[in-house]
């Protein structure tokens, strides 16, 4: 491979890379994905649903049936062994979608195939080095790369995070697990098994033949690849048998440690997924943050390469997504303590449980673990204001129309719900889509209720609210000059050739 340029190279092809590469297309930048698997392939089934914020997203972009068509719809949240009925949150998404990473990603990259993002397969980012102008990349076999901007999707151990000088701080490592999926000679203990140091857990995989399961191991293990023998020693100490284990198809080890990169943004360096926060799989949150990451920075980062914004944006990147990212962590470590087996700990599991199934601590649980509860800090006002906006069934021009379907092309929108064409968007024509809509229906917020349907709000390409209307346009211009730029005849220069290589 020659020296080539790009505007964004993505070091990782996975399902968080995958979904940032697909929103910079979609916003007509030139970006291009690194990615050292030769194929899309994924080594066991990993990650195992898509949360409804997830689905939300996917939702927004015109795409999510390709993922609702090959999984299975679960309408409880897990919390610490029981199961919570969840289908009452007030989103047209209320399960969580039951599909293996390996189509999660598939799904992806099909997609991003047809938005016709290169992606160099078989090739690892060793080093690199940023300027004021740009990132020069150095792969394996020599091989050199120039970006304006570079994202680090490439999971917990993440060069581009080491490279870049960012501190990783969080909690070490007390339990380690084994996860696999393998055949067994004698019948299984299939659910749940509490142990004095956490909880283990097997079931069958859609073939009826293979085990997918997590067990706790006996002393914290680091650092080296688990054996067979490891899981055989695991086993017995939690279930008292090894079930007959062979034909081992997959087996990894993760532990509870929990850290969050100091900063999201180190001058043309960004990160996002793993790469940003590690944590244990309680919950099922990783591929969610990461995919929720990648919605957030895309259409920031599109905008300042495409100089309608100033670089200041993506700082609003690190202050909305560090904040979800550090309070997924607390969750997490939470959850894993909850999940310990011993009599104290029992004890205060089945008072919790109790706790979360009346309707308001259960509401509140099962909006939170399915990223249904964020609200960026976008000052006081309307409940809708820094929220996702819901999927309101609108009528335009005389037809029904979801409000999802506005946010296909990735590209703000200003819908007003009052007398038709009452705001001057002049400046913002080519960046803000203005839509004249009829709204009947109720307006429901989880945990928060029903709320008042404002005359018009500004929605953001990321699905959350930047302006409510309260006194006519009063604020939408300082909305739009902070979320969509400045307007174009206020606009700079562009900067000569030179410096935007």
């Amino acid at each position: 491979m020659q020296a080539c340029q790009h505007e964004v190279v993505i070091a990782g092809g996975g399902p968080t890379g995958l979904m940032l590469a697909g929103e910079l297309a979609l916003a007509a930048v030139d970006v291009a994905i690194v990615e050292r698997r030769m194929t899309q392939e994924v080594a066991g089934s990993r990650a195992s649903g898509l949360h409804p914020r997830s689905l939300e997203v996917l939702d927004q972009r015109g795409i999510a049936e390709r993922f609702i068509a090959q999984g299975t719809k679960h309408y409880a949240v897990m919390f610490a062994g029981a199961a919570l009925d969840a289908r009452d949150r007030p989103t047209r998404h209320n399960y969580t979608l039951g599909l293996w990473q390996d189509k999660i990603e598939r799904t992806l990259a099909d997609w991003v195939a047809e938005l016709r993002v290169p992606v160099y397969r078989g090739r690892e980012l060793v080093a690199f080095m940023q300027d004021d102008t740009g990132v020069d990349l150095r792969l394996d076999r020599d091989d050199t790369m120039r970006a304006r901007y570079l994202v680090g999707c490439d999971g917990g151990r993440s060069l581009v995070r080491k490279a870049a000088g960012i501190a990783f701080p969080g909690w070490e490592a007390d339990i380690s697990y084994l996860i696999f999926e393998v055949e067994m000679a004698s019948e299984p203990a299939l659910g749940f098994r509490p142990g004095l140091k956490g909880t283990s857990a097997m079931g069958r995989l859609e073939d009826g033949q293979r085990i997918r399961g997590v067990v706790v191991e006996q002393a914290l293990e680091q650092g080296v690849d688990p054996t067979i023998e490891d899981l055989r020693a695991a086993l017995i100490a939690a279930y008292g048998s090894d079930f007959g284990i062979h034909d081992l198809s997959w087996l990894s080890r993760f532990t509870d440690a929990a850290r969050q990169a100091a900063r999201y943004r180190q001058g043309r360096v960004l990160l996002a997924g793993d790469a940003a926060h590690v944590h244990s799989p309680i919950g099922g949150q990783g591929l969610n943050i990461g995919v929720q990451d990648a919605v957030n920075l895309g259409w920031k980062l599109a905008q300042v390469v495409h100089g309608t914004s100033a670089d200041d944006l993506l700082d609003t990147y690190q202050a909305e997504r560090h904040a979800v990212g550090a309070e997924l962590l607390q969750q997490t470590l939470a959850l894993t303590a909850l999940n310990r087996g011993d009599d104290r700990t029992l004890a205060l599991r089945h008072l919790m449980v109790k706790a979360l199934q009346m309707d308001e601590p259960r509401r509140w649980y099962t909006a939170m673990m399915s990223g249904l509860d964020i609200r960026y800090d976008l000052g006081e006002g309307h409940p809708l204001l820094g929220r996702r906006v819901p999927d309101l069934d609108l009528v335009i021009d005389g037809e029904p129309r979801r409000l999802f379907a506005l946010l296909h092309d990735a590209r703000p929108v200003l819908l007003n719900l009052g007398a038709p064409d009452r705001f001057d968007l002049s400046g913002w024509t080519t960046r803000v889509k203005p839509v004249n809509a009829q709204f009947e229906g109720r307006c429901e917020l989880p945990v928060v209720g029903t709320v008042e349907m404002p005359s018009a709000l500004l929605i953001r390409p990321d699905g959350h609210v930047a302006w409510v209307e309260r006194d006519g346009d009063a604020g939408l211009d300082q909305a739009l000059k902070v979320w969509c730029g400045p307007p174009a005849a206020a606009r700079p220069p562009p900067a000569p050739a030179s410096a935007a290589a």
